[in-house]
């Protein structure tokens, strides 16, 4: 089934620069994850860029994060009180050490996801996006992701959304690369009729 939905989609989309990225990319990387939980592509952007316009052009640094004054950060940047919230506990678990990004790229799957989601705000799909945009890690299946359980749906002829555990069975071929079968899934979403 997913062989013929590969040759039916052709090649996902180019990822990433090949330098890959540094500790600072990764904090910057779940700030906008943060920022952007929850919104449309276009309202995520324009908060975001509020935000980094707030900084000179780049993401907070924790300790600015951390100095903000919560509701002037909320209403330059158009932040909910949550959101607010979600960025000051990732900046405070930096800051105490509790999140050490300078390492966290050598950490197994698992232990990253469980490092993130201590995080206030940060849950199991975020982690996921995580890995598998930012450290580009070759198989991770992103389980709680509608648009990959609507595509696996689509694909295999599925009566309804397969639950986490039936899209973990599904999905037990596609190791070592589940990753790269995720973004052939959201791909075929992208060549879906109306």
């Amino acid at each position: 089934m997913l062989r013929e939905l590969i040759d039916r989609v052709g090649p996902p989309r180019p990822r990433r620069r090949p330098d890959g990225p540094s500790p600072d990319d990764h904090y910057g990387a779940l700030v906008r994850s943060i920022v952007g939980q929850q919104l449309s592509v276009a309202a995520a952007k324009a908060i975001y860029g509020r935000l980094l316009e707030r900084f000179d052009g780049r993401p907070p640094s924790p300790r600015e994060v951390l100095a903000q004054d919560e509701e002037e950060l909320r209403a330059a940047a158009g932040l909910s009180r949550a959101k607010v919230g979600f960025l000051r506990s990732l900046a405070e678990h930096v800051v105490a050490g509790e999140l050490e990004l300078d390492r966290v790229a050598r950490l197994a799957d698992a232990e990253i996801v469980a490092e993130l989601c201590a995080v206030r705000g940060i849950g199991e799909w975020s982690a996921h996006m995580f890995l598998m945009f930012q450290l580009e890690r070759p198989d991770v299946l992103a389980v709680g992701d509608l648009g990959v359980r609507r595509a696996a749906q689509r694909a295999y002829g599925l009566p309804e959304l397969p639950s986490a555990d039936d899209l973990r069975a599904l999905a037990e071929p596609w190791r070592p690369n589940r990753t790269l079968a995720c973004r052939y899934l959201w791909r075929s979403l992208d060549n879906e009729p109306g």
